[in-house]
Order: C-alpha cells, then sequence, then structure tokens
C-alpha cells in the first residue's frame, strides 16, 4: 500500500461524482481501493440542500479504509445547511489527497434534502 510518486505520474485523470444522500445513513462518496496505485487528489467538495423550506445537517468524514470501513476523522461534522443554499466544504486551496485504502463518506441529518459533488484527480 504506497501511494505513487506524484512529481513521475503516468496520467492523472479529472473526475467529479454526484450523489444524492436519499437516506441519514453514511454514504461512500469516493473510495480509493487498497493496493490500487493510485492517490486522488480532492479539488472540492461541495453541498447543495434542495429542499425549498427547511435546513439539513451534513456530515463530511474521511475513513482510514475504502468503502467507508476503519477510523472516522470529520471533515465537517453536523453543519447546517440552509434551505435553497450550498456550502463548500472543500476547494482547491484546502484540497487533499485521499491515498490508497481511504475514502470519504457524507452522512445526512435528513433525507432526500442533500446533494454532495465531489471534484478530484485520479493520479497514477
Amino acid at each position: 500500500m504506497a501511494a505513487p510518486n506524484i512529481v513521475n505520474v503516468s496520467t492523472i485523470t479529472g473526475l467529479s461524482s454526484t450523489t444524492a444522500l436519499t437516506t441519514t445513513s453514511q454514504t461512500t462518496l469516493v473510495s480509493n481501493a487498497a493496493s490500487s496505485g493510485k492517490v486522488f487528489k480532492i479539488n472540492m467538495i461541495q453541498v447543495a440542500n434542495v429542499d425549498g423550506t427547511a435546513a439539513a445537517d451534513i456530515t463530511i468524514d474521511v475513513h482510514s479504509a475504502a468503502s467507508g470501513g476503519g477510523t472516522t476523522y470529520s471533515i465537517v461534522s453536523t453543519v447546517s445547511v440552509p434551505a435553497d443554499a450550498s456550502l463548500v466544504v472543500l476547494d482547491k486551496n484546502t484540497a487533499l489527497y485521499l491515498e490508497e485504502d481511504r475514502s470519504i463518506t457524507a452522512t445526512a441529518g435528513a433525507a432526500n434534502d442533500l446533494e454532495v459533488i465531489v471534484s478530484y484527480e485520479e493520479i497514477s
């Protein structure tokens, strides 16, 4: 489990993932498998509240294992997103690297109110 040398990479692929949080259960946004030979540079995480009347809480966590496993480390914890508003959780100025066997999850305080976009680079 070694991250690639990001000075001497062969491929950088720009990707985005979109997730509607339809439950209040933890939902995996991005997962970097063990032994993938890749590192993900997370450039942006944005949460939109699509409910027109009620605020909803969001928790975004980094996990020490793929698919939401292992130990949880919060990026934001139970932050309220106002109705019809968005929250930039992470941007290019505060980017992070997601190494092998790591993941990022989201947990909504209300089902069907929040949508999350993650923009990242897959580096190998």
